[in-house]
């Protein structure tokens, strides 16, 4: 194998390991304190992806291992353990959902606020009524820009029409000096 393959393999395991080793201390805390085991709770304690809980096989036989070990409470059914993790887990999902979403929210409200801030400040330095006078200038100014632009269709079309009047005229005076040619030429005639 080449070395830089040999050295990623070693890299990508000494990673694996330690992930194990971070879920094997999640696994102990949460058997000391006696929380319910839950892929979610693990993953966040245990700094790794709930990915890697679900494929790698040493994962999921600690998870199995320390759920085979957890006992019941007394007075609820093995039916209803099962059922309450993936109740937590689902729970425990919405609650990060909730928080990120209104963490987002305060972003937002927050980016609004000082636009709305920057907009005020404009609108307070501009004297009153010269919003109106800024409107009516902009129309007129957008309607001088609509004439100037008809004026300028209107001059180059006269421009192409002089042009080709000037291209006629040319040919014309070209044809009229052909004409006179012979005569400049020749010595006048007596009479």
């Amino acid at each position: 194998m080449n070395p830089r393959t040999d050295a990623a393999v070693q890299a990508r395991r000494q990673a694996t390991q330690e992930m194990l080793e971070r879920l094997q201390t999640a696994l102990a805390s949460a058997a000391r304190d006696h929380t319910p085991v839950t892929v979610a709770a693990l993953a966040r304690t245990a700094r790794v992806s709930r990915t890697f809980l679900y494929q790698n096989q040493q994962a999921r036989a600690l998870i199995g291992q320390a759920t085979r070990t957890t006992k019941p409470h007394s007075g609820v059914s093995n039916s209803d353990s099962r059922a309450q993790p993936a109740w937590k887990e689902r729970a425990l999902n919405a609650e990060d959902a909730l928080a990120q979403t209104q963490r987002e929210i305060r972003t937002q409200r927050t980016c609004i606020a000082e636009l709305l801030g920057k907009i005020r400040d404009l609108e307070h330095d501009l004297p009153e009524g010269s919003l109106q006078r800024i409107v009516t200038e902009n129309t007129t100014l957008k309607q001088h820009v609509r004439q100037l632009t008809q004026d300028n269709h209107q001059l180059q079309e006269r421009l192409t029409s002089a042009r080709q009047n000037n291209r006629f005229m040319d040919k014309r005076i070209a044809d009229l000096e052909a004409q006179l040619a012979p005569y400049l030429t020749s010595p006048p005639s007596c009479p």
